[in-house]
């Protein structure tokens, strides 16, 4: 499929050594945007630039931990010298560890809000000027958070990774307002059941068997399933701004 408004943008994806990252990054890419990939694991991140290189594409691999301010500064200097100014960000980089919230493992609530909120609002700080003054000179800027169907539903010993996501896709609905009267667009993804390597974080086997049956019972989207979707709220004229979108495998209520 080919997507309009695409070609000659550059892309900052972040998470994107894996699932919906990559599969964003390498979709953008394909269709003529400049990319750079940020996440932690810079084997993988080269494996994947190369990866798009090789398709004719162009990829600047950087290695950032979103949890951490300097990390986040050296990256954004870095795409700076090397593309220029930003206008597309998608935030794509999360964790998910679910345990009932009585086990009181803060290091893994403090972990997914440090990667699920605060690394996002990082990232959106050090991208902000740039798609703003992209938009003042008539260009298309556009700001893509992923979050997720937990947002909304409920699930058992989900509580605090659901609350990240709700935070996340309120964080969206506010920015409209900062953001949108400058005409830079904000949209937020929310998949649900969505192949990636979310559920290898998963130490509760109990909790990875329940997910590993609701696969099974319902099948889950492809992470280029997601990315399609983020390639296509991109592309649309500037003037509009699909502000929301739950994507969900059919068989998933």
């Amino acid at each position: 499929m080919s997507y309009e408004n695409l070609a000659g943008r550059t892309a900052v994806v972040t998470g994107a050594a894996s699932g919906i990252g990559e599969a964003v990054a390498e979709l953008l890419a394909a269709q003529g945007a400049r990319v750079a990939l940020l996440a932690r694991r810079g084997e993988r991140l080269e494996a994947v630039a190369g990866k798009i290189r090789a398709g004719g594409g162009e990829a600047l691999a950087v290695v950032a931990d979103v949890t951490d301010e300097a990390s986040v500064r050296a990256a954004t200097a870095r795409i700076r010298t090397t593309y220029g100014p930003v206008d597309l960000v998608v935030n794509a980089a999360g964790v998910m560890l679910p345990n009932p919230v009585e086990a009181g493992r803060i290091d893994e609530w403090q972990r997914m809000i440090d990667t699920n909120v605060t690394g996002v609002l990082r990232i959106i700080r050090a991208f902000t000027e740039d798609l703003v003054s992209a938009a003042a000179e008539g260009r298309t800027a556009d700001l893509v958070n992923i979050s997720s169907v937990g947002a909304h539903t409920p699930y058992p010993h989900y509580a605090v990774y659901g609350a990240t996501k709700a935070a996340l896709t309120y964080l969206s609905q506010s920015l409209r307002t900062e953001f949108g009267p400058r005409d830079v667009r904000v949209t937020n993804i929310e998949p649900g059941l969505t192949e990636s390597e979310l559920a290898s974080h998963i130490d509760n086997a109990e909790l990875a068997g329940q997910l590993d049956g609701m696969f099974e019972e319902l099948g889950g989207l492809s992470a280029g399933e997601v990315a399609d979707v983020v390639a296509y709220v991109a592309s649309r004229p500037r003037r509009v701004n699909l502000r929301q979108v739950m994507v969900l495998p059919t068989r998933q209520a």
